[in-house]
């Protein structure tokens, strides 16, 4: 990731050619353009051997962090197609949700929680920390030791785990089963 000054900076979705996302960011830092290409670990197997490969957590995709004036030479670097847009806007992806597939990727251990019981399907938001105003699901408590919430990004979804003391239920929210 390269770092640039955050003035006027917004996080985009670029969506590129398939399995072009490692050449991608190779170009825009070649550029100094600021991007996040998450990246996760995954043990594959071939015939004769296995072998732990760092693939995309979400393919075809790219999160750059850019100025208006950047937001073309991007498009016209080789491998990039579009932005991921809504009636033909891109749509901004919130720091937070860059933030939450973060945490997600560096995630190891779950968070012990406290023994409250909490309904799977309702709707939650993050109230503490780097993800607060995120919004999401809650999907597990294991053993009241663990919650995991589902947070839509880019058309996917990922599952975080969550202290519970820093969730909130949603009011006026009905509870999905």
């Amino acid at each position: 990731m390269t770092n640039n000054s955050n003035e006027n900076k917004i996080w985009y979705a670029l969506y590129v050619k398939s399995r072009t996302e490692k050449k991608v960011a190779e170009e825009l830092k070649a550029e100094n353009i600021e991007f996040y290409l998450p990246l996760e670990k995954k043990l594959r197997q071939w015939s004769d051997r296995k072998k732990w490969v760092e693939e995309p957590l979400f393919r075809s995709y790219i999160f750059v962090n850019i100025t208006p004036k950047e937001y073309f030479r991007v498009l016209y670097l080789p491998g990039a197609v579009k932005y991921v847009s809504f009636e033909g806007n891109a749509v901004p992806v919130p720091q937070q949700q860059i933030e939450a597939i973060k945490i997600y990727l560096e995630e190891s251990d779950p968070f012990l929680l406290e023994n409250e019981k909490w309904d799977v399907g309702q709707p939650v938001e993050v109230i503490a920390g780097k993800l607060t105003g995120l919004k999401g699901v809650l999907i597990t408590a294991k053993n009241k030791k663990r919650v995991k919430v589902q947070i839509d990004v880019v058309g996917s979804s990922i599952i975080l785990q969550i202290p519970k003391s820093k969730l909130r239920q949603i009011p006026g929210s009905k509870v999905v089963k």
